[in-house]
C-alpha cells in the first residue's frame, strides 16, 4: 500500500507518443510517518502522515512530533494499512514511491458552490423561455397526494452544492518529478487549485 498527501497545483498537458494528454499536476510530499495505530492499541491498523511544515503547534502536538523525531507539521491524515510494521516512525515518504503508469485513487474536496437551484445542482432542463410562460427555472411540482401527503427523502431539490469529499478511482500517473515533488495525473482531480488531496495506490487495478 502506497500513500502520500499533496496539494493540487493546476492542469496542463503532456505530449507523449505524438498525443496530447490532459494532466493535473499535484505537489505531493515529502510526508513523514508521525504515528502508527494497531488493532491491539487502537482497534484498527493505520499510519498517520504529516505534510507541510507548521510555524507553531500546541504543546500536546509538540510532544507528538518530538517523539516521532520530525519537525512540527501542519496537516495530519490517517491511512488504513494492513501491516503498520512495514513503516517506521519518522520515515520520510516522497513521490518516488510511485512509478509512471501506476494506478492511484485520489481523494479531494469538490469546489463549494453554496446554495444552488435545482437546474444548477441537478441539471434539470427548466421550463419554456418564452415571455408567456410562467415557469422558467423553478423546480416544478414536488408534493404528493393525500397519501402519503409528504415529500419523499432524497427528492432532488435546491440546496447546498459542492464542498463534498470526492474520490477519483484508477487515475494513471503520467509523469513524476522527484526533484520538485510533483506528480502529473491523467485527467481531472476534485477541488480548487491549492486544495488538499490524498493519494493512495488503487484498490482495483
Amino acid at each position: 500500500m502506497k500513500m502520500i498527501i499533496g496539494k493540487k497545483v493546476g492542469m496542463t498537458r503532456i505530449f507523449k507518443d505524438d498525443k496530447a494528454i490532459p494532466v493535473t499536476v499535484i505537489k505531493a510530499g515529502p510526508c513523514y510517518v508521525v504515528q502508527k495505530k494497531t488493532v491491539e492499541t487502537d482497534g484498527y491498523n493505520a499510519i498517520q502522515l504529516g505534510f507541510e511544515e507548521a510555524r507553531k503547534v500546541n504543546k500536546p502536538m509538540e510532544g507528538v512530533f518530538k517523539k516521532a523525531g520530525v519537525k512540527p507539521l501542519k496537516i495530519l491524515r490517517e491511512f488504513r494499512v494492513e501491516n503498520p510494521e512495514d513503516f517506521e516512525i519518522g520515515q520520510e515518504i516522497k513521490v518516488d514511491i510511485f512509478e509512471e503508469g501506476d494506478k492511484i485513487d485520489i481523494t479531494g474536496w469538490s469546489k463549494g458552490r453554496g446554495f444552488a437551484g435545482a437546474m444548477k445542482r441537478w441539471g434539470f432542463r427548466g421550463g419554456p423561455k418564452s415571455h408567456g410562460a410562467k415557469f422558467h427555472r423553478e423546480l416544478g411540482s414536488v408534493g404528493q397526494h393525500t397519501e402519503p401527503a409528504r415529500i419523499f427523502k432524497g427528492k432532488k431539490m435546491p440546496g447546498q452544492y459542492g464542498n463534498e469529499r470526492v474520490t477519483i478511482l484508477n487515475s494513471e500517473i503520467v509523469k513524476i518529478d522527484v526533484e520538485n515533488n510533483l506528480i502529473a495525473v491523467k485527467g481531472g482531480v476534485p477541488g480548487a487549485r491549492g486544495g488538499l488531496v490524498l493519494i493512495r495506490s488503487a484498490k482495483r487495478g
